[in-house]
């Protein structure tokens, strides 16, 4: 082969070398555009942080008309509307629930829908959150469902006389420790009164001392407490207290026991009756000064107590620290033991420190 051909042949070659490379390189960036496109369309596809996560948005507004309207739910299957507001407080955990989904989502939408059971929720309960206690009061009053199965009776009543309370109602006194607690009060309480299953023991003299009739129906109650305790069933009693300030109507009151069974649903029939019977004898109360404590076996928010709470106000509420809940004692999720007042100043209320009982002891500094 001449150097010509030769020549020609190198040429050849590299025109052929260099074609190939332009082809490569258009293949390569016609790859390249397609494949920006499809980005910009998954891009453009997505959806906006108004759009993202519209169930927990939905989920959020549900939460907050549910508590808002939570009167409304009807009692007729199930009492759940009582159920509900038995528990009401603690829907409020749903909250961050929903705002970790919302911040995992990157949902704008479910972050303000949030706002609605924010506010009902502190509308409702903000105002428990803060300690309320005002320092100085003439009373103090305490009030304790002893437990008819309490293992140590001598020692919640000296930690109850420890209390340093003025008046101290006890509930759920057996047959068997009610010699326990009146010999271990007696020297710190020189009056007292005990009707049935509730007592009620004062460092002030006492007068009008009376039962009081919740209608009890106390049939079934009887299968509630162990089989070798025996317990009267005169639940609830009224009696004056007489203080420099003047007379004092005090009520001490153990309510039926509220049930949940998966037929009956949220079984309260005898407490709902009870709290009736004892709403009006509050009603008909002539003294202005009242005081009411007990275990009622239901929270103040619970409509069961609208007779009673439309005339007492919860001193846990007016003078407390937080929700003060009391039952169970090991880990208190509700406030069924109260002190509610008409006529007299709540300073400071708070919850005692557990006994041998089921429940925790509350206590109430009360002022003219």
């Amino acid at each position: 082969m001449t150097e010509s051909e030769r020549g020609q042949t190198m040429a050849q070659v590299d025109t052929a070398e260099t074609g190939q490379g332009d082809a490569g390189r258009r293949d390569t960036g016609s790859g390249g555009l397609r494949a920006g496109i499809r980005r910009a369309i998954r891009t453009g596809s997505r959806p906006g942080p108004w759009k993202r996560g519209l169930v927990l948005a939905a989920l959020a507004l549900l939460l907050g008309l549910f508590m808002l309207l939570h009167a409304k739910i009807p009692n007729r299957i199930g009492n759940l509307g009582s159920l509900v507001e038995t528990f009401l407080p603690w829907f409020g955990l749903f909250i961050p629930v929903l705002l970790a989904g919302a911040l995992w989502r990157r949902s704008a939408s479910a972050v303000a829908a949030l706002l609605l059971p924010v506010m009902v929720w502190l509308n409702l309960f903000g105002g428990l959150l803060g300690d309320k206690s005002h320092p100085g009061s003439d009373l103090t009053v305490a009030s304790h469902n002893v437990g008819a199965a309490n293992p140590d009776p001598v020692g919640t009543a000296r930690d109850l006389a420890a209390s340093g309370a003025d008046v101290l109602a006890l509930q759920e006194l057996t047959q068997q420790a009610r010699g326990t607690y009146e010999k271990e009060l007696a020297k710190a309480y020189p009056y007292h009164t005990v009707q049935g299953t509730v007592g009620l023991w004062s460092k002030l003299p006492l007068s009008d001392i009376q039962p009081v009739d919740i209608k009890m129906d106390y049939g079934p109650l009887a299968d509630t407490k162990p089989i070798d305790v025996k317990m009267d069933y005169n639940r609830a009693l009224r009696t004056t207290v007489t203080t420099d300030h003047g007379p004092l109507a005090v009520y001490v009151a153990h309510l039926g026991s509220a049930r949940v069974n998966p037929r009956a649903g949220f079984w309260t029939a005898h407490r709902d009756r009870g709290a009736q019977a004892l709403g009006s004898a509050i009603a008909a109360e002539q003294n202005e000064r009242v005081v009411l404590l007990g275990d009622l076996n239901g929270t103040k928010d619970d409509r069961a107590f609208a007779d009673i709470t439309s005339r007492l106000r919860s001193a846990q509420d007016a003078a407390g620290d937080g929700f003060g809940f009391t039952w169970p004692a090991k880990f208190p999720v509700v406030r069924i033991d109260q002190i509610l007042v008409r006529g007299v100043e709540p300073k400071s209320a708070w919850v005692l420190p557990a006994t041998g009982s089921d429940h925790l002891p509350v206590a109430a500094g009360i002022s003219w």
